[in-house]
């Protein structure tokens, strides 16, 4: 009689493809070797290692991958569920009284990134208890040329739990209307996808091979825009009611961190599609080298770094839109 196909033979069939292999295991945080360990019996997954595995199986195969994986752990999709729809609990009190010490006392020019720092760490601890893997950044609005209405988003800062880098390495370059992030600046609403794998519509997301689900949430102040929160998860359907609740709330108390010329009337905001990072990475690849040149051209007028900076950013902005006629 012919064995019963199990969870194992699928697994071993989906890892005999070396990118699939190392995309779960990154995504779980183990050695691709673990893997090929459970799919021939030599050991079981742990538990923390039960609905990441199911989340992250290919997803024309997951259905199928779920009730196998049942059969030999029937506990892991009942406390799975379980998890999934517990409430969240409030942001504490003392945290609120933390962002407020950091406003009064945090000098002007570290009063963003204090204020952001505190905020995104303490949004990795609240809504990734679990350690299954979270990214949460801050995309604000490139200031725009004399003349121009804004043009695009930046990133301004991050940060991850495994398999995600605890700081996220920014790169300098642009979003645009081509993101999910841009998307949700022009509309100035929230957009959520469950399951970026599947959910192809006007959702437009720039995703690695960890993110399954994430939520972006407009930063807004007086009906003004200055940029969005995204927070994505390796997890697909992590955005339950509590959770977005979070996010929002999360996300409105980052306005302190800005000021009042980061935002900007919906009217003056008119976003391009950019072109892919590796399109931009040759106009970025002496920004240093550009900001410097910049200080010193304006040596008369004293600027600092920061404003030299954005200057950059706005004739690298010009130069790409110039170049690529968008």
């Amino acid at each position: 009689m012919q064995q019963a196909r199990s969870w194992r033979d699928m697994l071993a069939e989906v890892i005999r493809d070396v990118h699939e292999k190392q995309r779960i295991a990154q995504a779980l945080g183990v050695n691709p070797m673990t893997l090929t360990r459970w799919a021939t019996n030599q050991s079981q997954p742990r538990f923390l290692h039960h609905k990441k595995l199911l989340d992250v199986f290919p997803v024309q195969h997951k259905q199928e991958f779920s009730a196998l994986f049942a059969v030999e752990f029937p506990e892991s999709r009942e406390r799975s569920n379980e998890q999934s729809e517990e409430p969240v609990e409030e942001i504490p009190s003392a945290f609120y009284a933390r962002i407020f010490s950091a406003y009064t006392s945090a000098p002007r020019g570290l009063r963003a990134s204090s204020i952001l720092s505190l905020i995104l760490q303490q949004m990795l601890s609240h809504l990734d208890t679990d350690q299954e893997g979270l990214s949460i950044s801050v995309a604000l609005c490139t200031p725009p040329s004399p003349g121009h209405p804004v043009r695009s988003l930046h990133e301004y800062a991050g940060r991850g739990t495994a398999p995600f880098k605890s700081h996220l390495d920014l790169q300098p370059f642009f979003l645009g209307m081509e993101s999910m992030t841009g998307f949700v600046v022009t509309q100035c609403h929230e957009l959520v996808n469950q399951n970026l794998r599947e959910d192809v519509g006007i959702r437009p997301f720039i995703r690695t091979d960890w993110e399954e689900s994430a939520m972006a949430y407009p930063l807004l102040f007086e009906n003004r825009i200055a940029g969005c929160s995204l927070v994505a998860s390796t997890r697909v359907n992590f955005f339950t009611p509590a959770r977005r609740r979070l996010v929002q709330e999360y996300t409105n108390l980052m306005v302190l961190a800005l000021n009042q010329g980061d935002f900007y009337e919906p009217s003056l905001v008119e976003l391009r599609f950019m072109p892919s990072l590796r399109v931009q990475q040759p106009f970025f690849a002496q920004f240093s080298s550009r900001v410097m040149a910049i200080m010193n051209r304006l040596a008369g007028q004293r600027i600092t770094r920061t404003e030299a900076e954005v200057i950059a950013f706005q004739e690298i902005e010009e130069e790409i839109l110039s170049h690529n006629n968008v």
